[in-house]
């Protein structure tokens, strides 16, 4: 097995996986520390390091509340510990290979984790990459800053940096492509093969990845679950879902230095992390997330409707959703979102290669949690033997097939094909004007 990967900044070792077919590097840097007078800007490259460093461990997590503190489903599910790591320090990236060469130019599928762009990081146990890996790709999990740190705009940061002033936790994202892009045949990835992929939060990253033309070349296919979301306008509680302007975002950027008490980006950025953090979560009570926006540079409109006209990178798509998740008068939210969605895009391009889901498996524990929003991630990665839910032999074996259908997206942009018992997959049918059904996973 390949253990050892030359990158362009320096040599990595990384570890047996758990099977030991497969190798997982963990904790590999992608962009300079966001610190220091680089917090609020885009990411800059990491700087260049002697010898092999060890990527043996997953970097710190964004600064954002402190995980496992809650009682909500997500601190019970996965979001269990309050002492991982956690530092603005966090630009680091992981990567599960089967490769035992560097030549074997092996698909590759780039993962964003959700968290209304607010909580989440790539060590959670849902989205580990192995059960994926051993299926004849390349999983690779990018990290990126939240909240506050991710999102803010402010006129100062305009003016210091007019191609570059906000979403700086997309051009995160964008800078862990680019990292993968340039540095992925080293691990036995074929950079022309990308596929990149998250859920929620991270879905509606991966639809803003695929309308920035600067990344057209670097993504050959896109998975969106539950992440094509749009409310009706009396339910809106997030610009996650209705992205603010430039001018807007700059308004409540000053609106919230003054909550801070400081008066100029500089005295931001000399402020300690976590004080910032704290504050955050207060003005967060009573005004909208600092989540992405339209800035005129990175983000020129709203993805979703870049998506349906095809100003968009042109290649397949995956995108559903679980059938309880955002429930208003009897409606499926995500459903009604993603159908409407693909439905404009087959107006404006009747070839698009489209294919939509719907998860509605029984879903068991104690708190009878319905088929919640995230649920499909333990099935879709097939880590269910890292949950503490009491799932039986037919949740794996659904598991298992659903993993199956995403390496064949990632390998071929088609979910068909054969399983990983090396029996033909029921078809998955593509969606299109004739017939807008999809996939049901139960």
């Amino acid at each position: 097995m390949k253990r050892v990967a030359k990158t362009k900044y320096g040599m990595v070792k990384g570890l047996q996986g758990t099977d030991a077919r497969i190798t997982v590097y963990k904790g590999i840097p992608f962009a300079a520390p966001p610190t220091g007078s680089r917090r609020f800007r885009a990411p800059e490259p990491p700087e260049k390091w002697e010898g092999v460093r060890e990527a043996f461990a997953f970097g710190p997590v964004s600064v954002q509340d402190t995980p496992g503190l809650g009682d909500d489903i997500y601190c019970r599910e996965w979001h269990v510990d309050p002492d991982i790591p956690m530092d603005e320090d966090c630009l680091y990236l992981n990567i599960w290979t089967p490769a035992k060469d560097a030549d074997e130019k092996l698909p590759v599928f780039v993962w964003f984790f959700g968290g209304a762009y607010q909580w989440g990081y790539t060590a959670e146990m849902e989205f580990d990459g192995e059960r994926l890996a051993a299926r004849g790709i390349i999983v690779v999990s990018v990290n990126y800053r939240l909240g506050v740190f991710g999102f803010l705009s402010h006129p100062e940061i305009t003016k210091e940096a007019p191609k570059a002033p906000g979403n700086f936790g997309l051009l995160d994202q964008q800078a862990g492509l680019k990292w993968v892009y340039e540095n992925i045949s080293a691990f036995g990835g074929d950079p022309e093969r990308i596929t990149i992929g998250g859920q929620s939060a991270g879905g509606n990253s991966v639809a803003n990845q695929l309308a920035c033309a600067g990344n057209r070349h670097m993504i050959q296919g896109a998975v969106i679950y539950s992440g094509i979301i749009r409310f009706p306008e009396e339910e809106k509680d997030s610009d996650l879902f209705d992205p603010p302007s430039l001018s807007e975002a700059e308004k409540r950027g000053q609106d919230f230095f003054s909550f801070l008490g400081v008066k100029t980006l500089e005295e931001a950025r000399r402020m300690d992390a976590f004080k910032i953090r704290d504050r955050y979560a207060e003005y967060r009570k009573d005004n909208p997330f600092f989540a992405n926006i339209i800035d005129g540079q990175f983000c020129k409109t709203d993805p979703y409707e870049a998506f349906m006209s095809g100003d968009c990178a042109p290649v397949p798509v995956i995108s559903g959703n679980t059938s309880d998740e955002f429930i208003i008068n009897g409606v499926n939210m995500v459903e009604r979102s993603v159908r409407n969605v693909f439905d404009k895009r087959l107006e404006n391009d009747g070839d698009a290669k489209l294919f939509y889901y719907t998860f509605s498996a029984d879903i068991p524990g104690e708190d009878d949690p319905g088929c919640f929003h995230s649920c499909d991630l333990w099935f879709f990665f097939e880590t269910l033997m890292k949950c503490r839910r009491p799932f039986t032999g037919h949740h794996f074996e659904l598991a298992a097939v659903m993993c199956d259908y995403i390496a064949n997206f990632v390998k071929s942009g088609d979910p068909n094909g054969k399983g990983s018992f090396g029996k033909p997959l029921p078809l998955w049918e593509r969606y299109t004007v004739e017939n807008r059904n999809g996939m049901s996973f139960q």
